[in-house]
């Protein structure tokens, strides 16, 4: 059984900072890569950053120049430090993880919900 487990989210002006946090927990044997997915009202799921286990990271556009992944493999966990928000970064952003092993799959957390206000 693995679980993902995310934290962070919350309500912030626009121009404001938030991190989130997700942890891996369970029966691991590798995660690559790990990253961080949002979907607005309306939108389709949409990926917002990854990370690789080797440390090579994705952006999508939108959020270059803002936002930073980062993880830390000891403690299979994966964090997005997001500066600069934006009314239009507002969404619920879920974990994501790909599993290698014998709990080989993807995994995703609950989501946690992101709101800048204008």
């Amino acid at each position: 059984q693995v679980q993902l487990v995310e934290s962070g989210g919350g309500l912030v002006q626009a121009g404001g900072s938030l991190r989130l946090s997700c942890a891996a927990s369970g029966s691991i044997f590798s995660i690559n890569p790990m990253g961080w997915y949002r979907q607005a009202p309306g939108k389709q799921r949409e990926l917002v950053a990854a990370v690789t286990s080797g440390g090579s990271t994705q952006y999508t556009n939108s959020v270059k120049g803002r936002f930073t992944i980062s993880r830390d493999n000891a403690k299979n966990t994966v964090y997005l430090q997001m500066n600069s928000l934006k009314p239009e970064d507002t969404a619920v952003y879920y974990c994501y993880a790909h599993l290698n092993g014998p709990t080989f799959g993807d995994y995703w957390g609950q989501g946690t919900q992101v709101t800048v206000s204008s």
